[in-house]
């Protein structure tokens, strides 16, 4: 295997975004491409600029956003696609554009109705469409583990011809076994007259659990660039983890004859802001980003640790951004202080406003919690943000009554486009009643789904963390919430979920007919 550098390709904001639920907004897609900036991801993808004028205008921010990482859009082999995705990159300074159709022989005859020769001619006609705007082109075979190799070798010697410089395999429905997917990349490596023309690329899905197994492989045959997602977030069972994947090829130099660029100190805090704005925990036992991953409670564990670190653990908490010293700041610190620390942790703010609205939260939080912990401060600055343009309803106060053996109840006061409104509901408990009074005010129409709480940091005083998913007419949204009072918490959730899905145009689903 030959030695070079393994581009880290980063769909969060794409693949990512499919998982049922965890829409993003324009604003929270900026935050996420910021925080791969800094930890320097090669390539984003930024989204599907076509999917709707959500993406498309995500997609243009992130271009103007972000100067030190490639951003990319995703294009079906259709000119229109593609002149879509051109446009919402123009502001970019590296700019890919990445095409894609489907080579099996499933989806061709099933989903495209399409004989192999036309797959191949759409194939080519797209890639050239998209060199008219970049040289920077990824073509894609969707559903390559499904895929016949000699029509793969045929349509990718086609693309390549065309002027692809990025040929991506993917594992579509996460059907490949780790030793045959790899001795595919082999064989196309091998059997394709230009592939030396081209990095070869993979893509894989974790249906069975082996996402990450199967683009290591992938990457011991050849491969230059994995495409994965923070936490290993995306459709289905999810994509290949990002930070599983860095720290293998980090870990396994004996192995891996590849080097990554990125910084690994970011992997935590990015992984904190992903699962936040998505709504979607992080278990305690997931590799590198949980939890316990750095955590030893067995008697003969922790005795080796402490005699010498390397009897069981194999790489450094602190390389991938745990911190042994949480504890930073109370009540008493001033600004400097808490914006140094946010931007060690890999924050950054917008504007002096948006400072100043962070820094009054944490002087609030200060005055309720006496120890304030790093895993506080990103939830401070974690919590979903929205315009005063889509914050329709706002929580002024809440009053709720909760005894044994008596039903609870809740007396909410919102302020909905400027007029207060009052409304009181008993429920099974003090949450479920909180809810009956907001929606008694609101009445959305809309149907919970989900209602989580994770307790930030340890002890009584800790700030819990609520999220809320709503649905209402097929769209889907994500309210966060955090605050030392569970209940206050809970109902910061649903009315910024509330907020969401009154104020933000249903997202059309990327696979769909546009």
């Amino acid at each position: 295997m030959s030695s070079g550098h393994l581009v880290i390709f980063d769909t969060t904001l794409r693949d990512g975004e499919q998982s049922p639920g965890a829409s993003m907004t324009k604003n929270e897609k900026l935050r996420i491409a910021k925080a791969l900036e800094k930890m320097k991801v090669d390539v984003i993808e930024a989204g599907f600029a076509i999917a709707s004028p959500g993406d498309f205008e995500a997609v243009k921010a992130i271009a103007e956003a972000v100067s030190e990482t490639t951003v990319c859009s995703l294009a079906r082999a259709l000119d229109k696609d593609i002149e879509r995705a051109a446009e919402a990159l123009k502001p970019a300074k590296f700019a890919r554009i990445h095409t894609f159709i489907a080579t099996s022989p499933i989806h061709m005859k099933y989903k495209l109705q399409m004989q192999p020769d036309q797959v191949v001619e759409q194939a080519v006609r797209a890639v050239k469409r998209a060199r008219m705007y970049t040289d920077d082109v990824e073509f894609s075979c969707e559903d390559a583990g499904r895929s016949e190799i000699d029509f793969l070798c045929r349509i990718i010697e086609a693309a390549i011809a065309a002027g692809a410089r990025t040929i991506n395999i993917p594992d579509t429905v996460g059907y490949a076994i780790p030793q045959q997917f790899g001795e595919t990349i082999h064989t196309l490596l091998e059997r394709v007259p230009n592939a030396d023309k081209a990095i070869f690329s993979v893509h894989c899905h974790n249906d069975l659990g082996l996402a990450v197994a199967n683009s290591l492989a992938a990457v011991m045959s050849g491969a230059r660039q994995v495409e994965c997602t923070i936490n290993g977030l995306g459709e289905r069972a999810g994509n290949a983890a990002l930070e599983e994947i860095v720290m293998a090829v980090r870990t396994r130099k004996d192995l891996f004859a590849v080097e990554t660029r990125l910084d690994t100190q970011f992997i935590v805090p990015t992984s904190r802001l992903v699962s936040t704005i998505t709504g979607f925990p992080v278990q305690p036992n997931k590799a590198i980003v949980g939890a316990n991953a750095f955590a030893h409670e067995s008697g003969i564990h922790q005795d080796g640790v402490l005699k010498h670190r390397e009897t069981y653990e194999i790489m450094q908490a602190q390389d991938v951004g745990w911190r042994t010293n949480s504890l930073v700041l109370g009540k008493h610190s001033g600004r400097n202080a808490f914006r140094t620390r946010l931007h060690e942790l890999g924050y950054e703010f917008d504007s002096e406003t948006a400072l100043n609205e962070a820094f009054a939260r944490f002087k609030d939080l200060a005055d309720k919690k006496h120890e304030i912990f790093d895993e506080d401060l990103q939830a401070l600055v974690s919590a979903v943000e929205l315009s005063e343009d889509d914050e329709i309803y706002k929580l002024v106060c809440m009053s709720v009554c909760s005894e044994t053996g008596v039903t609870p109840v809740a007396k909410v006061t919102l302020m909905i486009n400027g007029d207060e409104k009052t409304a009181s509901a008993e429920g099974g408990g003090p949450v479920d009643a909180t809810y009956r009074a907001i929606e008694g005010i609101a009445s959305s129409g809309s149907n919970l789904q989900l209602y989580s709480v994770n307790n930030i940091t340890s002890g009584t005083d800790s700030q819990g963390e609520v999220t809320v998913r709503l649905e209402r007419g097929g769209r889907i949204v994500n309210g966060v919430g955090a605050d030392t009072d569970i209940v206050i918490a809970s109902a910061k959730a649903y009315v910024n979920a509330l907020n969401l899905i009154s104020s933000d145009k249903r997202k059309q689903h990327p696979q769909s007919e546009v």
